[in-house]
């Protein structure tokens, strides 16, 4: 780490007390130099960490940090806020195996105020922490820091519902850098940008303010009558903000990058009796020139080189195949059109974005709607598909049983990073989708190991059912591929000695792990069969005969144990009298942590070796 003078001092946000505005603004690069150093070594969420340093520095100089309590969106832009409170000196672990998380835990440190990965939810947890200090007679601010992108997600306005009718202060922060991952799209990127630009009321406001700041202050009944010009001023222009109507007092907007003007407004809204609304315009990817030019592509990023901006390793994966295949199909089937929430880039839609303007729908960070307007779209006709992160997948299984599959709709979605995903931890592992889906009727599920898979699979999809159909497949390229399997193109394929008394049976990327496996186990003496389903639901019939004629099966699945594909099979095999030996490798009752990959597959047992020892009986 470099030597800094003043970020290595900061043990705790009491520190910054006893900085100047300088000094501050010091600590600010310090921070910065400091972020990029750890990003390009360790991957991580770069652009939105660099455009939150002031707004974060002026926070914890205002609220006091064992007493108030910070909330952030998301929390990829927690960064900063780590290293202002304790953890600078291990900020170089971060999202690494056994490091701190790149996300605010509470197990993890006093300051982390609640546990989050997903958007939208800061208000509502904010607000639930108000009221809980409220009843318990605590003391302390509470804060919630929410960007304009989570600004799209219909939970955000439920938690600005109901705290607008506090008695009590309470401060949402809209950090406002007019992107999600992408650039926001739809009604509220455009409200918002009407109030960054407005330039009436912007000069309206300069003369206004600096009329007031010669007015002496006397009292009580001069401050209403200074908050009422304001008030006034802006409701000329705006006819009042949708966060006055909604029972919020409007701070805004500020410079979010101006600590002056931040720490102000900050402390004005501090002692406000009632809800207040700050809202701070800032630049996404601030201090990096790379990452300004170019936010979305350092939004979430791999290691990277700083000279050049390049990452250090680029590889074609499912999601660039998925994308140019959809091209393929739209290019012949002008029904065909996509659906992302926030997503265009990280789900392999850029392309299709940019060929079929018309076909293309951002829905901003809205996946319950997403798939309630897909339903929409495939009542009239139309064949929708939807790309989404399993692990936000989750945020629409409502909406996927009464607004899809209740109706047989046929709606294809897309499922990017499915199974384990690595250093982003717990709230972003790929794992319950396959249990959350399995007990919907009308729903058919494919899971690809290749990506030849993954395109038949997406044509078969759009042209042979006629039902709501997902298709998972993981985050990066596809994995080994012995050079005598050869797909069937059937639902399901057999690899192996059909002979042997042993039988793998599995899906997705780990039957890679499973063929690497089964020539390790030859070399032992021992041979074995490995049944690929293609189909995961419903269960193709005759894989289940298949599996009756051997006497030791073994099931691998990188998904939760329970509601899983495995659960399942030994059920079905159960219907038929088989009473031999199951044994199921999956993910047990309980949550992945932060690690490579490879790692994480190996505590399972669902790498090769893993593989071999569950099926020699050995124990780790």
């Amino acid at each position: 780490m470099a030597d800094f003078k003043y970020l290595k001092k900061i043990k705790s946000p009491n520190d910054l007390q006893s900085l100047s505005l300088e000094q501050l603004n010091i600590l600010c690069e310090e921070i910065r130099e400091q972020m990029i150093e750890t990003v390009s070594q360790n991957g991580g969420h770069l652009s939105s960490n660099l455009g939150t340093v002031e707004l974060t520095v002026a926070l914890h100089r205002v609220f006091n940090g064992t007493d108030d309590s910070i909330v952030f969106d998301v929390g990829h832009q927690c960064y900063t806020h780590k290293m202002l409170t304790g953890r600078f000196d291990s900020i170089d672990t971060i999202r690494t195996e056994g490091g701190i998380s790149g996300f605010p835990k509470r197990e993890e440190s006093p300051y982390d105020a609640f546990n989050v990965g997903h958007s939208s939810t800061s208000i509502s947890a904010a607000y639930g922490i108000a009221r809980g200090k409220e009843l318990l007679d605590i003391d302390g601010s509470t804060v919630a820091v929410i960007g304009d992108g989570a600004l799209t997600g219909g939970l955000a306005y439920e938690g600005l519902n109901n705290a607008g009718r506090s008695k009590k202060n309470f401060i949402v922060v809209l950090n406002d850098n007019h992107m999600s991952i992408s650039r926001n799209v739809g009604a509220v990127a455009k409200y918002l940008k009407g109030m960054r630009i407005n330039p009436k009321y912007l000069k309206a406001k300069s003369r206004v303010e600096k009329g007031l700041s010669h007015t002496p202050i006397l009292g009580n009944p001069i401050r209403k009558i200074i908050r009422h010009s304001k008030s006034t001023l802006r409701n000329m222009v705006y006819k009042s903000t949708l966060f006055d109507d909604m029972g919020f007092a409007y701070y805004g907007p500020v410079d979010g990058h101006d600590l002056h003007q931040l720490i102000n407004t900050l402390n004005a809204a501090k002692h406000v009796s009632g809800p207040v609304l700050v809202h701070a315009v800032t630049v996404k990817g601030k201090g990096y020139s790379f990452a300004e030019n170019d936010p979305k592509g350092f939004h979430g990023i791999s290691a990277f080189d700083i000279e050049t901006g390049e990452p250090n390793c680029s590889k074609v994966g499912f999601s660039a195949v998925f994308g140019k295949k959809l091209c393929e199909m739209a290019k012949d089937d002008k029904r065909i059109c996509a659906i992302t929430a926030a997503m265009a880039a990280g789900t392999g839609l850029t392309e299709f974005a940019s060929e079929y303007k018309d076909r293309f729908f951002d829905v901003g960070i809205a996946e319950a709607h997403a798939v309630t307007f897909a339903g929409g779209l495939a009542a009239e006709g139309v064949l929708p598909v939807f790309a989404v992160y399993s692990t936000f997948l989750q945020r629409s299984i409502d909406q996927i049983i009464h607004d899809l599959a209740l109706q047989k709709l046929h709606v294809i979605i897309a499922v990017d990073r499915a199974g384990i995903v690595g250093e982003d931890g717990e709230t972003h592992q790929g794992v319950f989708d396959v249990s959350l889906l399995n007990p919907v009727p009308n729903v058919i599920i494919y899971s690809p190991c290749y990506f030849d898979e993954l395109e038949r699979e997406m044509q078969v999809s759009a042209y042979t059912n006629n039902e709501v159909i997902v298709i998972r497949y993981p985050r990066g390229s596809q994995s080994y591929r012995p050079k005598d399997f050869h797909s069937s193109k059937k639902t399901y394929d057999i690899y192996g000695d059909q002979s042997s008394d042993i039988l793998i049976i599995t899906y997705g990327r780990i039957f890679s792990n499973c063929c690497i496996a089964l020539d390790r186990l030859a070399e032992q003496g021992k041979s074995v069969c490995i049944l690929k389903l293609n189909r995961i639901k419903p269960i193709p019939k005759e894989a289940i005969l298949f599996a009756q004629n051997y006497s030791r099966i073994f099931f691998f699945e990188e998904g939760m144990a329970t509601g899983g594909v495995g659960e399942h099979f030994d059920y079905e095999l159960s219907r038929y009298n088989y009473n031999c030996e199951f044994t199921l490798t999956a993910i047990d009752d309980k949550y992945i942590k932060q690690a490579p990959v490879q790692s994480s597959l190996k505590r399972l047992s669902l790498d090769c070796d893993g593989i071999v020892n569950v099926i020699n009986g050995i124990k780790e």
